[in-house]
């Protein structure tokens, strides 16, 4: 009988523990939608001010003097517009996912931690002597 509790308490713990981690992936997942989804966010609000400011300038460009050497920082200033449009409304996430499966999948040699992943231990080690050096200090 006792074998049969113990078993089933085992159970239950595998379950929660199960449980546990599934809620933590499912949160992090949703942290990661919701830094992304402000990216995208932050990317059209720049782009507002970005191109009212390249917009202006622009036209403050070609309206004024006809001079071309004046209008040469239309330019540069255009590649950084675009990047921003196709931030804020192109693919430039969708290709940026694609890349960085391919690097995921191809080059994750590039994605190691410093010192490899951490483990309960590592934590633990960190931990005590964090509490060690604060006693220290304390006295």
């Amino acid at each position: 009988a006792y074998n049969l509790v113990s078993n089933s308490i085992d159970l239950r713990k595998l379950v929660f523990v199960f449980l546990q981690l599934e809620r933590q992936l499912l949160m992090q997942n949703q942290m990661r939608e919701r830094q992304m989804a402000m990216q995208v966010a932050w990317s059209r609000e720049f782009l507002k001010y970005f191109g009212s400011f390249f917009g202006l300038a622009t036209l403050g460009l070609t309206i004024g003097k006809r001079k071309a050497a004046l209008l040469a920082p239309v330019v540069p200033l255009s590649f950084v517009l675009a990047y921003q449009v196709d931030a804020a409304y192109g693919s430039l996430m969708h290709r940026m996912r694609e890349e960085a499966e391919s690097i995921m999948v191809s080059e994750s040699e590039r994605l190691a931690l410093p010192q490899g992943m951490p483990t309960f231990e590592s934590i633990e080690k960190s931990r005590r002597a964090k509490a060690h050096l604060t006693s220290l200090l304390e006295r």
